[in-house]
């Protein structure tokens, strides 16, 4: 039999809610991780199940826990280009300028991936646009890399 976190994220990977309110109670550690780290929360948000999401948060999902490799929920709809996803994280204190293992922060794989409307959403919630990866790049150096004129000129208007 699966345990409790490997049914709640394949619960979380489907939008399975019903699924999900079946199991969760006072006692379910939300924030429990597979083997790479990944938390239900995290697996909701990077497959697109905006209510899935909102039921973990609200039930107590920590929206900053990271993977193996110190990505977040955050980094996850900002490299799929989740708009509404983003918005719930932000809304529901999802700090913007964690880095992952690398230096990337949600505001770089916005940008180095073109998902523009996310890297708007970041930048109007105050995502800090002067941080650097461990190579020394910033936001700026990897939008231009890949040809992100859009985010270019929404960096600079911002």
């Amino acid at each position: 039999m699966e345990n409790i976190t490997t049914q709640l994220i394949n619960a979380a990977r489907s939008g399975d809610i019903d699924g999900l309110k079946t199991m969760i109670s006072p006692e379910t550690d939300l924030n429990g991780r597979d083997e790479k780290g990944y938390t239900p929360l995290i697996i909701a948000c990077y497959n697109n199940r905006l209510e899935a999401a909102r039921l973990l948060i609200e039930c107590g999902a920590d929206v900053n826990a990271c993977d193996f490799g110190g990505n977040t929920a955050l980094m996850g709809a900002s490299f799929k280009g989740y708009g509404p996803i983003a918005d719930l994280l932000i809304e529901k204190g999802a700090d913007l300028d964690l880095q992952h293992g690398n230096g990337g922060t949600a505001l770089m794989f916005a940008a180095m991936f073109g998902r523009n409307e996310i890297v708007k959403i970041l930048l109007e919630n105050g995502a800090n646009k002067d941080l650097v990866d461990v190579r020394g790049l910033s936001v700026y150096d990897l939008a231009a890399q890949q040809g992100n004129e859009e985010a270019l000129s929404l960096l600079e208007q911002s």
